[in-house]
């Protein structure tokens, strides 16, 4: 069982996976002929070097070759506002032809209801073709200070920094929640362009930690967690399950007030949407069918297992009817109460 059935259990009660094997609707001359010579984007809502980037560039030189048609795929970035920028962009103005994509944050469905004057899109109404990986957010601290654990830092007097890149990135929305409810000290400055320019504060004195996941972490500063004498720590993680890597590290849920409990378990649900591709909503039927069954064989593809291994990315695949269900699942599970407990936790 992969990890987005076991979080399809515990989220939604999910009873069974659901598998799809879609037509091409208009037949697949049609589609061919759709992507013979042209060129097909994928929309990064963040700068280059982070995972959202690291997912994109390899989906960009292995799904081409699974589409009708032989399409080119390139990737542009758009980063800005924690990658809401990108994502009010893609829903509102990205052309509906089936020749953009868009790597979606994890975090939408939670952006959405935490911030809807902010977020101008309806995460439902995408369309997801699948994912390559699922992962925990995980809060990492730089020992520079002696916080080591999240009873040192209940104990400090003057608390931690963190970097973040903007309001509705993970690395805002978990600390602040966390600070929130274990009375931490500390402020989260927001404006770094994406997960690389915030890990970089870090190691250079400008904060003391950060919320991202794994992968961010474990590819970027492997030799942070390295020796005898580490440079950092991660102290906790945010999910619906353990990540495999990290079986000591506490999950948020376990260790906050029973008040936080269920905020707790809201920010839990961004875990399974991990990185993958989805089209803006308006494209056709045909296209997407035809996508989903592309990403696919692509996630089945020795070549494109060997260069994410390459690149220290993990391949955990989901196809993309069920990360549908996780999202809508998602966003009709909880309950205004709970929506409004977290905002004020973190915005107040």
């Amino acid at each position: 069982m992969n990890f987005l059935k076991k979080a399809l259990g515990a989220f939604v009660a999910v009873a069974a996976f659901i598998t799809a094997t879609p037509g091409f609707a208009g037949g697949h001359g049609n589609v061919a002929a759709h992507y013979k010579d042209k060129t097909i984007t994928i929309l990064i809502p963040y700068g280059p070097g982070g995972t959202y980037d690291k997912y994109g560039q390899t989906f960009s030189r292995h799904i081409g070759q699974f589409i009708p048609g032989n399409p080119n795929v390139i990737v542009q970035h758009m980063p800005g506002a924690g990658g809401s920028k990108a994502m009010n962009w893609s829903y509102n103005v990205m052309p509906k032809k089936g020749y953009y994509t868009i790597v979606p944050l994890d975090n939408l469905v939670i952006n959405q209801l935490l911030r809807p004057e902010k977020m101008r899109y309806k995460a439902p109404e995408y369309s997801f073709l699948g994912s390559s990986n699922q992962t925990n957010v995980i809060l990492v601290v730089s020992l520079k200070k002696g916080i080591s654990s999240l009873e040192d830092w209940k104990k400090s007097s003057t608390g931690l920094v963190g970097s973040s890149s903007g309001a509705s990135s993970t690395s805002t929305l978990i600390p602040k929640y966390l600070m929130s409810a274990l009375g931490l000290k500390g402020r989260v400055v927001k404006g770094y362009k994406g997960s690389s320019r915030s890990i970089m504060a870090i190691e250079q004195g400008e904060a003391d930690m950060s919320a991202f996941n794994w992968l961010a972490w474990s590819s970027k500063v492997p030799q942070w967690f390295k020796g005898d004498k580490p440079f950092a720590k991660p102290i906790l993680q945010v999910g619906i399950f353990q990540d495999p890597d990290l079986p000591g590290v506490p999950m948020m849920e376990d260790v906050v007030p029973d008040e936080y409990k269920a905020g707790a378990k809201f920010l839990a649900s961004l875990g399974p949407l991990g990185r993958g591709l989805a089209f803006p909503p308006g494209v056709k039927k045909s296209y997407v069918n035809t996508l989903r069954a592309a990403y696919d064989k692509m996630n089945a593809d020795a070549g494109f297992a060997a260069e994410l291994k390459k690149r220290k990315l993990r391949l955990i695949p989901s196809k993309g009817v069920d990360l549908q269900k996780v999202v809508k699942e998602a966003m009709t599970a909880t309950t205004p109460e709970v929506v409004s407990f977290v905002r004020k936790a973190i915005f107040k």
